[in-house]
């Protein structure tokens, strides 16, 4: 075995993922890697191995647990905190999803298309009024994600600049570990004062409802810390790097130009194509168990890396490659298993119309500069972009 690499590593090409995951996945599949704690943990790189793991009892998505991979030594959640949807083991993780799942349903997004399509359209009006350049990640992709979420969970718009300072800070990690504990604890503290007040005047949104069948209020604000922050953070990251993947490939824009019915498809290839974020898959063994032909013992903690499952020969042919005719529905970019990100849907429904209003409204939309002069979210856990400068 080769010495344990350590983790996280950086992207060298913005379109690829580090060259280590790549060698992993050829050489060592169940590999040994260090975290930046300085602990270990078994990193799987294969799409059906990942696949087995999260359907596997065996392994506990407790992040309270001892040994939990990818938590800064020393600075757990509190083991008086309700943990969140994410870290929830059945049978409670059933029960608690089950209660929220009916918000997300298909048909339930669809019902949000008009909403959605209004909040992308003001953007636009707002992008096409000013300046050229004119940088889209504050413009477009930052506050259509946002506004959607805020509307969806009940939380004042007015309010984002707060907990996107914190979510920002959460997710960065050259920020220190207490320093993104305590900006969780804010974003927490804040739903938690929010759901107090929707307990006395309630309205016409997903924390209210929860609240009419009869939610914990402790629980609630945890779930509405996690929506939080998936529901902006992550899609926000995927509309600036799908533009700027589309805007290089003129094959690709000229086919979504011509025919919307392939937007669906174009959106599915760009989850697997970037996969912004792995390490919420992380898992620890719960018992022995052989993966690969690798035994990991009760008590070991696994990451996934699923920007390279995602291209993984064995389940994509040629999958380095942007392909549009591509099947790419079975990737894992959000998650698999019990624990599948339970707002895929409205993620999908968002980057579907944000890119067929954009490119139809702005037909000669161009980056402002090279690709190479961007600057990306490497010091980030979700993969993105800090800004995204384009003219017309």
């Amino acid at each position: 075995m080769t010495d344990s690499p350590v983790l996280p590593l950086n992207r060298t090409c913005p379109y690829s993922p580090p060259a280590e995951h790549v060698r992993l996945q050829r050489d060592e599949p169940v590999a040994r890697v260090t975290l930046p704690d300085g602990s270990t943990a078994w990193a799987l790189s294969r799409l059906d191995d990942i696949r087995s793991m999260l359907t596997d009892p065996r392994f506990s998505a407790n992040r309270q647990r001892e040994g939990f991979p990818l938590q800064p030594r020393g600075v757990r959640p509190d083991a008086d905190e309700r943990p969140l949807l994410i870290g929830l083991d059945p049978p409670e993780h059933g029960e608690a999803r089950r209660a929220v799942v009916g918000e997300f349903t298909i048909k339930r997004m669809n019902a949000l298309r008009p909403r959605i399509q209004q909040i992308v359209d003001d953007c636009l009006d707002a992008v096409l009024a000013g300046p050229r350049p004119a940088d889209l990640v504050p413009a477009l992709a930052l506050p259509v994600p946002s506004l959607v979420i805020c509307e969806l969970l009940g939380v004042p718009y007015a309010d984002h600049d707060f907990f996107q300072s914190r979510s920002a800070n959460l997710l960065l990690r050259s920020i220190p570990p207490q320093e993104r504990f305590v900006a969780a604890k804010e974003i927490r503290e804040y739903m938690a004062a929010l759901i107090v007040e929707k307990a006395k005047n309630p309205g016409d949104d997903l924390l209210s409802r929860q609240l009419a069948k009869g939610a914990d209020q402790e629980e609630l604000a945890g779930l509405g810390f996690l929506l939080l922050l998936a529901g902006h953070e992550t899609t926000g990251n995927m509309i600036s790097l799908g533009t700027m993947t589309l805007l290089e490939r003129p094959e690709a824009l000229a086919a979504l130009k011509e025919d919307p019915a392939v937007t669906p498809q174009i959106v599915e290839e760009l989850l697997r194509y970037f996969t912004i974020a792995e390490y919420v898959t992380s898992r620890i063994a719960v018992q022995d168990v052989e993966i690969g032909g690798v035994l990991i013992r009760a008590g070991e903690g696994v990451v996934t890396l699923a920007n390279a499952a995602n291209r993984d020969p064995a389940a994509f042919t040629d999958g380095d490659a942007f392909d549009l005719g591509r099947a790419a529905r079975h990737h894992i970019a959000f998650g698999f298993g019990a624990h599948q990100c339970l707002g895929q849907n409205l993620a999908r429904l968002e980057l579907q119309i944000v890119f067929d209003t954009l490119f139809a409204r702005i037909p000669g939309l161009s980056l402002a500069g090279p690709v190479d002069e961007l600057s990306f979210k490497e010091d980030s856990t979700v993969y993105g972009l800090h800004s995204l400068p384009v003219t017309w």
